[in-house]
């Protein structure tokens, strides 16, 4: 299977009406200090069942203007994920579950100071056929 689910998870998490328009990203160049802002990272992941079916982990930073405002986009990242995501064709590919890793934390940035929260998912991935 040659999905890169993070374009995938990009455009899903654009269109869900908390997360603030232009905020998720899969990259931090151009963004500014300040900025509100949702990073996606593929962590790692392997293959499940040859051809067929993968397990994508992402980590996802969440960039506030304040602590309470980056925990509360982190908290609405994190719904969207684990309770609308499975099920949800993306592209090509069936999100059959996804199961968390690692809930929100405390993690400011560490070159900026920023607040920020970070948490990390395995996506269960398959061929849509």
């Amino acid at each position: 299977m040659r999905v890169d689910p993070l374009p995938l998870l990009i455009d899903y998490l654009s269109t869900c009406p908390e997360i603030p328009a232009g905020a998720v990203t899969g990259t931090l160049v151009g963004r500014n200090v300040g900025e509100t802002t949702v990073y996606l990272i593929q962590a790692g992941g392997y293959r499940m069942t040859r051809d067929r079916m993968d397990r994508m982990d992402i980590l996802y930073d969440v960039y506030g203007q304040s602590t309470a405002e980056a925990g509360a986009l982190a908290y609405v990242v994190r719904d969207y994920l684990l309770e609308h995501l499975p099920g949800q064709a993306l592209n090509g590919a069936l999100v059959l579950d996804v199961r968390e890793i690692s809930a929100p934390h405390w993690h400011p940035d560490e070159q900026s100071l920023e607040p920020a929260y970070t948490g990390e998912v395995s996506l269960y991935l398959v061929v849509d056929d």
